[in-house]
């Protein structure tokens, strides 16, 4: 437990301490527990367990804490075992039923001894807690009502007033697994209560709430004539169904392995915009957030933001780092950027519309942009959120050749263009969303290479001569690069046919 902090430390001994106390009752002499009961739920939690959560914490996400697990975003297969425990068991042994597959279970990462130790007391305390709520919402009499109504004599069925208490009873079984899990997290990474709980609870009550209605139909078949076996029908659909969420879970963190790759490359390549991709990905959100998307168009528009300059890696670096002003054909190299980035993304389905706005997110609403002065309406909805975002972040952020602009400064200057360069619905959605969640300042990590460029301490680059073109600087062409790239489009113009929706392709 070295590794743990000592805060983390004594809350996992605590809540293990208090798990056994409220497991002890079972053991005593006087205990009715049905112990064949006990243990075969037990065997069948335990057989689920053995595998590694299908909530396992992504790649992408930040390192883990020592101590407690991903963000829950669905409890295992074997859930309804545990829900079922807690209808037919009393509270101190319905504790037990977790116990021997979260100790035995596999873990995902180190300290393995800790984890099972907190998984075990996080899992007995949540499980006691139901089954103590179901007792007191009257749940077991409503359960042996069930069972002994001559209406259903014979045949497995349900009472109305069983359900009331089993969902009580899954709430509160989740409620307490999220506070715990909140709690571990403060410890161990010394979070503040409100970031430690953000999500935690939302994201688990419907699967909660699903599993408990499956421990209900396990818990009234197996005391049904059927018996067990019946019961355990209720098992391979939700194993199905977890393995299902499982795989889509492992492809989403594929797809943003993916992204993160790109933009990672990018990064690397023109370090003077380092941060710019991800701030742009996090204004495009704002912007669809604030215009009523949500679920798919919302991630869509946020990787669209995040990977609009992908096509920098097609730019040879020289032109991305040279100092001076840029030839007209070094400028129209550089402008071939979107092109570039459509087609090194044209081909990963997933995107959806993302792909469009790396193409036309430098197309202006006049027809003045490029590559291919695409205006108004013609101009995908996705790249005029980006062309939006992009140029904010771009005034906003420090760059070697000039100051960040104060954000009310940049918004009245995006305003200014509105109409002309940039949609003034995404223009007056961004304001808004500032003027509720502000805008988060640049960090320490994303601000360093700049500083190091002004101190001339990269790429032999000496401090008084700085790059005279930034390829994303938007309405900055003309306030900021004082004359180095002209404010009106240079690439020349594809014909007719060749632009997208006019027969062509893009």
């Amino acid at each position: 437990m070295r590794a743990v902090p000592l805060a983390a430390r004594v809350y996992v001994v605590s809540a293990a301490l208090l798990a056994a106390v409220c497991a002890a009752p079972a053991l005593t002499p006087a205990a009715d527990v049905p112990w064949a009961t006990a243990a075969l739920l037990a065997a069948l939690y335990a057989a689920g367990a053995r595998r590694p959560p299908s909530h396992a914490c992504p790649p992408l996400s930040p390192p883990p804490p020592a101590v407690a697990p991903a963000v829950t975003a669905s409890p295992d297969w074997c859930g309804p075992a545990l829900l079922a425990g807690a209808f037919l068991l009393p509270a101190p042994a319905a504790a037990l039923v977790a116990v021997p597959g979260a100790l035995l279970g596999a873990v995902a990462r180190r300290p393995a001894g800790v984890r099972r130790l907190w998984r075990a007391a996080r899992l007995a305390l949540a499980a006691y807690a139901a089954s103590l709520v179901f007792g007191l919402c009257g749940g077991r009499e409503a359960l042996a009502a069930t069972l002994a109504d001559p209406a259903t004599a014979g045949e497995p069925g349900f009472s109305p007033y069983a359900l009331v208490p089993a969902a009580v009873a899954a709430l509160a079984l989740g409620l307490t697994a999220a506070a715990l899990e909140g709690g571990v997290l403060m410890t161990a990474e010394g979070r503040s209560p409100r970031a430690a709980w953000r999500g935690r609870v939302l994201c688990s009550l419907v699967p909660h709430l699903v599993h408990g209605l499956a421990g209900l139909t396990m818990a009234v078949l197996w005391r049904s004539p059927y018996g067990p076996p019946a019961a355990l029908l209720v098992l391979p659909p939700m194993y199905v169904c977890a393995r299902v969420f499982a795989l889509c879970q492992r492809e989403r963190a594929a797809h943003q392995a993916t992204v993160r790759a790109l933009v990672q490359a990018v990064d690397i390549k023109d370090r003077y915009t380092r941060g710019h991709s991800e701030r742009v990905g996090r204004a495009s959100a704002m912007i669809a957030r604030e215009l009523g998307m949500n679920g798919d168009r919302l991630e869509a528009l946020r990787i669209a933001g995040v990977l609009h300059d992908v096509g920098k890696l097609g730019v040879p670096t020289r032109l991305l780092r040279k100092n001076g002003p840029l030839t007209p054909e070094e400028r129209r190299a550089i402008e071939l950027h979107p092109e570039y980035g459509h087609e090194m993304v044209r081909g990963i389905g997933f995107l959806g519309e993302a792909r469009e706005a790396v193409l036309h997110h430098h197309e202006r609403l006049d027809g003045s942009g490029y590559p291919y002065g695409l205006a108004g309406a013609d101009i995908p909805e996705a790249a005029r959120v980006v062309a939006v975002a992009d140029a904010f972040d771009a005034m906003t952020s420090t760059r070697t050749y000039r100051r960040a602009r104060p954000v009310p400064a940049a918004v009245e200057e995006l305003k200014r263009c509105a109409g002309a360069q940039f949609d003034p619905r995404m223009v007056v959605a961004l304001a808004r969303a500032l003027d509720r969640h502000g805008w988060p300042a640049t960090s320490p990590e994303e601000a360093r290479p700049v500083r190091d460029q002004v101190l001339g301490r990269a790429v032999g680059h000496a401090p008084d001569r700085v790059p005279a073109y930034a390829p994303d600087s938007g309405p900055d062409y003309a306030a900021d690069q004082r004359g180095n790239v002209p404010s009106g489009r240079t690439s020349a113009r594809p014909p007719e046919a060749a632009r997208p929706g006019r027969g062509g392709g893009a």
